[in-house]
Parts: structure tokens; sequence; C-alpha cells
């Protein structure tokens, strides 16, 4: 039996095994305050590895392997993680090697990929780790030198002693580090003294991917599986009949299996898997609400005057604030549901033997599809292993288990180990999408300009709160009221990059621009002044670093020389999220009457950047993902369904269409914070209130390619 892609434990006894002699460090993640480590020989390693979050571990020969716990899937983490245990450890680079982690609660917090929050969390842990490390050979060294151990210091994997010029490997002094006994604290380096973080270093599973070597779930091969896929139902929707005649005759197909409100389609690879579910016949009939992106948009525009709004947070008095206005101004913004539509679509591999379940390939959330696997076939959590592979993108789709799930039914009932694969057709008809969510603005102005009352109402179709009540400009307006109301559609929803705020900021800044333009007064100081409110008369509560924005907002400004050249039309947005800020402009030209995009610049306070090569993908990427799906991208449903079903249909942003992106940091002094996430949010609005400053049209709803205003402009986009 052969496995591709599979990283179990019995790999890392393997490993653990060619290191006789060597270090482990193991870890807990329960307390950064107080951390109980030891350092374990390598049979304690075998025999007593639980309770620890990680292993570091230094071979004779120098090798460092570290084991990355969190789900990689673009984010960098796995390799920004090592780098971290490495800065501190004063490891040689080079000789570093890294491994994906299994899911295992016994060792790891926090084993997710979500929420832009494995950095944060795991930032001085993962040092501690390095640092205990270093310590440790330090004093081996020093006792087998006979020299004070503050005579000695580390570079690249080699210890020195100047007075004497002697030097030793890291691998020399493994053997008598792996019996002492770890301290309860260690001095970390000063930032300032980082050698490898902050340098720009490749994807440690570079040369994997551009060699085609197997690491994604779609690669994953056991020898005698079996292929599944699925047939789902429009939503709202259940099974009424099922022919299935025709899809069984197909050569290769070996089992059609009708389970909940869903049809297997079993065989031996995923080409007549294929064939035979465009002949499978299915017949559904209501089971409930069956909607349409008419009821959609009717539904959302009569709840935004329903009464049973829930109030958010309320600051001021608000309805006074509104009477006595010199000038009121409200807008109403609306998003549609969005896939995710990663490039691999979502696949699992499952074997159910009897009591015990092993689970292999891409997810966000191990843990999740472990618990809900257990919960389904009854069975211990204990009894199920997770090996993650690497993910082919997720954007929030694979925080969801239902298509671990599936494999999990199947494999059970036709007791075989089997791997379900969706079609791309399957991943945008039958996924769970961003939430469809329409927002109404208002904002109360002065005689002289300055905005004393803000409303914001939400409204989100399986949204939950489709508000982000604390976020910005909260704080700085002394009359403030913020409305939500959630709407139980039938059609599921998701985390989807940079939840809620992904839109939301776009409609906020939008909006701020317009409240700024009847003020009179520059978009830029007209926030700058709101956040000096907040900063020296705050109303309620400030849940967000006034400081921070204010940083890359001047920063931002300033890189981009905004209102300096009146040939460039400019817009601007500022959003914080996932605990950091990002400023951004968008340049338009006016070019034979025709407007042109050709720069976003991008100001960014993620705190301290461990990886420029990563954050600067994440940055982009962002940016890209945030431009594309503002522009284009689109579901309307009909019955319960998508027409989009594919790329064909289903508008992405393509590669020329990418402007030029000048991507900054500032640097704030603060720990690093998230940045899978924060850069999105910001885009829409830049390049929206661009639009605006070039051609006076302003675009209230995405995407903006189907929006009457933006029909006859022929936007073009150019780099530089």
């Amino acid at each position: 039996m052969a496995d591709i892609t599979k990283t179990n434990r019995r790999d890392f006894l393997k490993i653990a095994a060619t290191a006789t002699g060597g270090l482990f460090i193991g870890f807990y993640w329960s307390s950064c305050d107080s951390p109980k480590m030891k350092v374990l020989s390598t049979e304690e390693v075998l025999s007593k590895a639980h309770n620890f979050n990680s292993f570091l571990s230094i071979s004779p020969d120098g090798d460092v392997v570290i084991y990355s716990p969190n789900p990689e899937l673009g984010q960098n983490i796995k390799t920004s993680f090592p780098m971290v245990v490495a800065e501190e450890l004063d490891a040689d680079w080079s000789k570093v090697r890294v491994l994906q982690a299994p899911l295992d609660n016994d060792k790891f917090d926090r084993q997710l990929t979500g929420g832009s929050g494995a950095m944060p969390h795991s930032w001085e842990r993962l040092r501690k780790a390095g640092a205990t490390a270093r310590h440790l050979l330090l004093t081996a060294a020093a006792n087998q030198l006979e020299v004070d151990m503050a005579s000695l210091s580390t570079e690249k994997g080699m210890i020195y002693h100047k007075a004497s010029g002697k030097k030793l490997t890291y691998g020399e002094v493994v053997m008598a580090a792996s019996e002492l006994e770890a301290p309860e604290e260690v001095l970390l380096k000063d930032p300032k003294d980082f050698t490898i973080i902050g340098t720009p270093i490749k994807n440690v599973d570079n040369d994997d991917m551009f060699t085609g070597k197997p690491l994604f779930g779609l690669d994953f091969y056991r020898e005698g599986m079996l292929h599944a896929m699925i047939q789902r139902p429009p939503f709202g929707m259940k099974i009424k009949s099922v022919d299935d005649a025709s899809a069984r005759s197909v050569s290769g197909v070996t089992d059609v299996i009708q389970y909940d409100n869903f049809v297997a389609i079993v065989g031996t690879s995923t080409w007549p898997l294929m064939k035979a579910k465009r002949r499978l016949k299915v017949e559904y009939e209501s089971d409930g609400n069956v909607e349409s992106t008419f009821d959609h948009d009717k539904i959302m525009k009569e709840l935004l005057d329903s009464k049973d709004a829930r109030v958010m947070r309320q600051d001021g008095n608000v309805d006074e604030a509104f009477k006595n206005a010199a000038k009121v101004i409200t807008s109403e913004y609306q998003c549609p549901f969005l896939p995710h539509a990663p490039m691999e679509p979502m696949n699992f591999f499952a074997h159910v033997k009897g009591e015990e379940v092993e689970l292999i390939g891409p997810t966000q959330t191990p843990d999740a599809a472990r618990m809900q696997t257990a919960q389904l076939l009854g069975i211990p959590k204990e009894n199920i292993t997770v090996d993650i592979t690497r993910l082919g993108g997720g954007f929030g789709r694979r925080l969801r288990a239902d298509y671990v799930l599936d494999a999990v039914e199947v494999s059970r009932r036709v007791n075989a180990p089997v791997k379900v694969t969706w079609s791309r057709e399957d991943d945008m008809t039958g996924g769970a999408y961003r939430p469809a969510v329409r927002y109404r603005f208002s904002a109360a102005l002065d005689a002289a300009g300055n905005m004393i009352g803000f409303k914001l109402r939400g409204v989100g179709l399986n949204a939950g709160n489709s508000v982000r009540q604390d976020n910005f400009p909260s704080g700085a307006v002394p009359n403030l009221l913020i409305e939500n109301i959630n709407y139980n559609s039938s059609v599921t929803t998701n985390a989807w990059r940079a939840p809620i705020t992904n839109f939301l900021a776009y409609a906020e800044q939008s909006f701020l621009d317009e409240v700024a333009l009847e003020a009179q007064k520059d978009p830029v100081k007209f926030r700058l002044d709101l956040l000096e409110q907040a900063k020296s008369s705050p109303t309620g509560s400030v849940n967000y670093d006034v400081d921070r924005m204010i940083g890359v907002i001047k920063d931002a400004a300033e890189r981009s020389n905004w209102g300096k050249n009146s040939n460039v039309k400019q817009g601007f947005s500022v959003y914080f999220s996932h605990r950091s800020y990002v400023a951004q402009v968008a340049n338009i030209e006016m070019i034979n009457n025709q407007p042109v995009l050709k720069k976003i610049v991008a100001s960014t306070d993620c705190g301290i950047v461990v990886n420029p090569t990563g954050a600067n993908h994440q940055v982009r990427g962002g940016i890209v993902d945030g431009m594309g799906h503002a522009m284009f991208g689109n579901l309307v449903f009909e019955n319960g369904l998508p027409k989009q079903k594919n790329f064909d249909s289903y508008r992405l942003i393509r590669m020329k269409e990418v402007p030029e992106i000048d991507v900054n940091y500032v640097d704030s002094g603060f720990d690093p914070t998230g940045l899978g996430e924060p850069a999105l949010p910001p885009t829409g609005g830049a390049i929206a209130n661009a639009i605006f400053a070039a051609t006076g049209r302003r675009l209230r709803s995405q995407p903006f390619l189907e929006q009457k205003e933006f029909s006859d402009l022929n936007l073009e986009i150019r780099r530089g």
C-alpha cells in the first residue's frame, strides 16, 4: 500500500530516530508567562510525547527539524513559524527542515488557520522555544570549554568563544545539552538584533511546488482507495426521487448511494464519476424557502425599514443630533453572495475502520473535522487521526467540514477507503458563500461641517452580525447608533476572507467620502479630524488604536503624494481588522477622456514583519482579491441555485487587470498582528472613491461591472 503526501506520526518517529543523541524540546502552549519546558531524550520523546505543543530537534550533524502545527494555505505560516524559532535559536537557516504536524490536541493549541490569528497567538511561544534551545546549547558548550556562558556567542548554528578563538557547532554539544534541565525563563532577543526575522525568505515548499511534488489534497493517493462525487440539492429543496440506472451503467462506477439529502456516486476514478453524475436523474421538491436573487433583494430592502433591528451600539442622543443637523446624508450599499472559489476544489480522504477513522486532506480546522466526524459516527474523538496536506487556497471555505463528512459517510457505507472530490461546478453551486448584505448609512453635519451624528443599519442573509459596532468611526462621533438585522436564508454561508469587513469597509469608506464631500473637507483630513476627536474627546469606548490608524493614513497620504497632482484623481480608504491597520490610495488618470487605474499605494501596520516576502504576498494578494471581487464577483440565484457554475460565467480578476501595487509598512513597534486578511477590506473603497473623483459617479453596490453608473466608463487598468 503506497501513500503520497501523507505525513503521519510514523513518519515523525522515523525522523526522530535518525537524530539519536539530538536535542528535543517540547513546549506548552497553555501558558506564555510561565512556560514549563523540559528537554527530552529521543526515547522520552517517543514514550512521553503528551501535553506538548511542538518539537524543535537538533541532530548531531546540526540539522534543525521544526514541526509546523497550523495548516498552510498560502499565508506562509509554514515558513514564518520556523523563522521565529530559528531566529531565537541563532540557527543556520540552510539547515532548517520544516514538517507539517498532524492534528494533536495534546501537543498543540489553536491548530487552525483562520482569523489572521496564528502569528499573534504563537509569536512569544515560538520565540521562547528557540531561545530555550539556544540557552541549553550555550550551557553545554560552557561546561565543555570550562568558561563562563556569558563569554560565549552564537551565530548560524555555531558557538564562539572569542577570547580563546575556540568554536563549536550546535551538533557537537547536543548530546550534553539533551541531559540538562530547561530553565523556567529565558532571555529573548532585542528586535534590533534580529538576523532572520525581517529578511525575505522563500517559502519552504517552493521547490516541491515548482517541481510538481505531491503536496495538496488533490495530490493524495492511496493504493486501493475508491473515489466518490456527490450530487447536492438546490438550497431549500429535498430529494423526491432518484433514477440512477444510467449512472450505474458507466464503466468504472461501482456503486450509487443515497444518504440524507445527497446522492454519492462511487468508483475507481473521478472521470467516470463525472460522466455518471451527468446521467443521474434526481427530482427535487421544496423543503422550505426556495430563494432567488429577486427574493433576496426584496427581503433586504424591506428589513432595512423594519422596527425589529437589534441595537449593537448607541452613544449620545442620535435623534436629537439628526433633528438639529444642518445637513443629513443618507446612502445605501449592497453586496451579493460570493463563492470562495479556491483553485483547489474541496476534497478529502477518509477510511472508516469500525470504531477508528483516518482522515487526510486540506482543512483549515482539523479539530472541527475530527469532532464532527466523531459526532456523526458516535465514536470517541481519540479514535480519529487527522493528517493535514497543504491547502490550495481556502479563504474561509475550508473552515467547514461538510466535504470531510462526505468522505466519512461514503467510506462507512462502502466499507473502504474513499476520497471525495468536488468538481468546480460542485464548489460553485453547493458551497457556503459570503453573505449577501445591505447597509443604510446616515450622517448628521452641523453648520461647520462636523459630523455630529452617525447611523448604520445592516441587514444580512445568514450573516449573523453584519456590522462591526466598535470599529471606526465609533468613539469619534458624539451621537451614534448601529443596528443589525439577520435573516435566516436557505442559502448556506460561511466566513469569507475578512468576514463582514470585506464589504462593510468598502461601504463605510465610500460613505465617509460622501460625507466629506458634503462637508466640503478633504477626505483624508476628514478622517484624521475624526480620529483626533476619538483621541482627545472619545464618546464611549474606543476599541481600536487611534495612533496606529493615524500612522497608516499619514504614511499612505505622503507616499501617494495625496492631492498634489491635479492630473491624478485619487481615492482614499483605511480600515482596521484582525488587529492590523491598512490605508490605501488608488490613482486614476484620465487619458483621452477615459479613466485609467494605474496604481494602488498601501501602507500597513501589522507590527513586526516576520518575512517581507510572505508579507508582500499577503498584502498584494489581499488587494488583488478585494479589487477583483469588488469589480467582478457575483452570484445570481434562481430557484435555489446560482446561475454561475464555473469560471466561464463567474468573473475573476485577470493578471492584466492588476495595476501597480506599492506596498509599504509602518513600524509601530508592536509584536506581529494579523496579515492574511486586513489588506482586502480597504481596497474596494479606495477604487470606488477614485472612480468618483475622476468621473463624478458614485458606486454603491458590487460588483462595479454590473452597476449602471459603471456601464459606459470603460475603466482601463495599467501597471505604472
